[in-house]
């Protein structure tokens, strides 16, 4: 148990300096983990942004941190392995900027009240006591983020429905063109 609470300290040490890198680089602080592996310390970042993160933008986003926790390696106490990835697609949506990111895209919720339902992400509000619009069957639904228990990504093989897109735009007639 000792060495989990050395690790959230230098965790919590860690986070602004790293998140400060990985601001730089155009990109935002998902989560951080310290844990120690045998006689090295495992540094696990997880990163994320407006359009994903490519294999590309991980390598540059790879070596930011490696320069920070290198200028702070009194932190880490001695050798680490970083590991710098992307949320998984099912990385649950707990923050605003989830939902945001997930505009237009299928999704499973579960409430804190009532059945769980699939729905689509429509316009999702930037203050956490907001909430967001969902397109659950074919009506278009306002769900507060405090009534979410729990929501993921649902996975699709093919391309949403136009008319469902044009609803969540704002659109009524729902044709290729306002596929577009």
């Amino acid at each position: 148990m000792a060495n989990q609470g050395q690790g959230d300290r230098v965790t919590a040490e860690l986070e602004p300096v790293v998140a400060g890198a990985i601001a730089s680089t155009g990109f935002e602080l998902e989560q951080l983990d310290v844990a120690q592996a045998g006689r090295r310390r495992l540094v696990r970042v997880v990163v994320d942004g407006d359009d994903g993160v490519g294999l590309d933008e991980v390598a540059v986003v790879s070596r930011a941190v490696a320069a920070v926790l290198d200028e702070h390696d009194a932190v880490l106490g001695g050798p680490y392995t970083l590991e710098v990835t992307s949320p998984g697609v099912d990385r649950p949506l707990t923050r605003p900027r989830h939902w945001r990111r997930a505009r237009l895209r299928l999704v499973k919720v579960r409430p804190v009240e009532g059945e769980v339902f699939t729905a689509r992400v429509g316009a999702a509000d930037e203050d956490a006591d907001g909430g967001v619009q969902l397109l659950v069957g074919d009506a278009l639904r306002r769900v507060g983020y405090h009534e979410v228990a729990h929501a993921v990504v649902e996975v699709e093989f093919k391309q949403p429905p136009v008319a469902e897109l044009a609803m969540l735009e704002g659109r009524a007639s729902g044709t290729e063109e306002d596929a577009r």
